[in-house]
């Protein structure tokens, strides 16, 4: 029996925006929800704008890494969030899914140091941790 939800975060290839999320989640829901994200089509590994970008605001995801998303993964789910990456994004059977509305490129599409980078890559990140913040306070109403 669960004793916090679980929550998914799914994209295509799970190295930039639902690693963001997840690691903003996991940070500000501090133990309340268990995190989890995952990708249809799995990069190699995170965009390293991301781990840059989580870096600024002191958050370490250097551990984490690209993974495949899996039926069992998806079913250990209380709510299912995909990362608005349009037709590309499976779409999972949960308890709720939402769809992270986001008009910011895809992580592969940003590339480079993070003097290059612009406003994209920081403002994904912020636009997550506010909802994350909110999640964390209300778990099932995160999306």
């Amino acid at each position: 029996m669960k004793t916090v939800p679980e929550v998914l975060f799914v994209c295509v290839h799970n190295a930039g925006r639902s690693q963001m999320a997840a690691g903003l989640l996991d940070h500000h829901a501090a133990g309340r929800v268990h995190v989890r994200s995952a990708g249809s089509a799995p990069a190699a590994e995170i965009n390293p704008a991301v781990r840059a970008a989580m870096a600024e605001i002191g958050l370490d995801i250097s551990r984490e890494f690209p993974k495949p998303l899996t039926d069992d993964v998806v079913r250990a789910a209380d709510v299912v969030i995909t990362m608005g990456c349009g037709d590309a994004c499976p779409i999972c059977p949960a308890s709720a899914t939402s769809t992270g509305n986001s008009t910011t490129p895809r992580a592969g599409h940003r590339r480079g140091p993070p003097d290059r980078w612009g406003p994209g890559r920081r403002g994904s990140r912020d636009q997550r941790g506010r909802r994350a913040r909110h999640g964390a306070q209300q778990p099932t109403s995160i999306g």
